[in-house]
């Protein structure tokens, strides 16, 4: 189903999440307080207008509170965002996603009500210092400080190998929840006597220093 979506801010994070949000079929909103910026975002976007989002009358004259999720991705302004998601948890949107550019900035968003706060900075730092320390190592998505969802390459050494014949699960006790194909498919829930290729990729979910062990392939 069609989804509508509010981005205010429309810098680097904010244009990217508008771009991909309106690629996959939804209705979004680009807001920001630079005309230069609308100009150089109206095409990838449903609409986009100029609006200073810490004035609560403007937001209400967009019917802001109608939208399904409002995402306030202000990158070089934390009073304007705290503000901005302040108005916006006043006029009743449900679902609020914050920007935040660190720990306190984040900490005064969720108090002051976004339903979610996301830190692009950091997490876009540990993606790459994780692949630094274990080559193995596609993309992973933090789940907690202990747990988290990894996508690996397939060493030579185990090419031609079943996943019931390396037994990872009673090895390094990480499941095995999709293998990613050359062709881009996706194999959800892989069958145990599948057989790895070479180009295949494997994505599990467990404890970070227990993928890590299977990563680096230690044994």
């Amino acid at each position: 189903m069609k989804k509508q979506y509010a981005v205010i801010g429309l810098g680097r994070f904010g244009s990217a999440i508008a771009k991909a949000l309106y690629s996959d079929n939804n209705d979004v909103l680009g807001i920001d307080i630079r005309e230069e910026r609308i100009e150089e975002n109206q095409d990838i976007v449903s609409h986009a207008m100029i609006a200073d989002s810490t004035e609560e009358g403007s937001l209400k004259n967009i019917g802001i509170r109608n939208f399904d999720t409002v995402i306030v991705s202000i990158g070089d302004n934390m009073q304007a965002s705290i503000l901005t998601v302040v108005i916006l948890n006043e006029l009743g949107v449900k679902h609020i996603v914050a920007k935040a550019l660190n720990k306190h900035h984040g900490i005064v968003l969720s108090k002051v009500g976004a339903t979610e706060v996301v830190f692009p900075e950091r997490d876009m730092g540990l993606r790459i210092a994780h692949k630094l320390m274990s080559p193995n190592i596609i993309d992973y998505i933090e789940i907690s400080k202990e747990y988290s969802i990894e996508e690996m390459r397939i060493p030579s050494r185990i090419v031609g190998k079943s996943l019931i014949d390396l037994n990872i699960r009673a090895k390094y006790n990480v499941n095995v929840i999709a293998i990613r194909h050359d062709n881009g498919e996706l194999e959800i829930a892989p069958d145990p006597n599948f057989t790895l290729s070479h180009n295949d990729k494997m994505i599990v979910i467990g404890k970070n220093k227990d993928i890590k062990g299977l990563a680096d392939f230690k044994d």
